[in-house]
């Protein structure tokens, strides 16, 4: 059974930074994607950005160029690396593996869509921006 857990959620200010890791254990049926998403509370589940084994990274619009994911095989983690934060950011951050073979993602529609497919999740961590 996949394990993901997800770590690193904090508080901090507008313009700062944080970095989350989602340590995995067990077997992971397809390695081909590890996927971020978040959720803020009373809103929609929100793609944030996904790595392929290959080292293909994949973002959503609103997170480009300030955030960045990265994956340590060896380690069995991957790190989604947050800077120049907004309060909007805020939200509880969960960690997804295990996405079918038959889906592909090369870009930001395509990063929302994969949300019903990964069937490995994490409990999430928790993130909160002051402003």
């Amino acid at each position: 059974q996949v394990q993901l857990v997800e770590s690193g959620g904090g508080s901090v200010q507008a313009g700062g930074s944080l970095t989350l890791s989602c340590a995995a254990s067990g077997y992971i049926y397809s390695k081909r994607y590890m996927a971020w998403f978040r959720q803020a509370p009373g809103k929609a589940r929100e793609a944030v950005a996904a790595i392929h084994i290959n080292g293909g990274t994949y973002y959503s619009d609103s997170v480009r160029g300030r955030f960045t994911i990265s994956q340590d095989s060896a380690a069995g983690t991957t790190s989604l690396r947050m800077n120049s934060l907004k309060p909007e950011d805020a939200g509880t951050y969960y960690c997804a593996a295990d996405l079918p073979s038959g889906f592909t993602i090369s870009g930001p529609r395509d990063l929302e869509a994969a949300a019903s497919f990964y069937s490995s999740w994490g409990q999430g961590t928790q993130v909160t921006v002051s402003s």
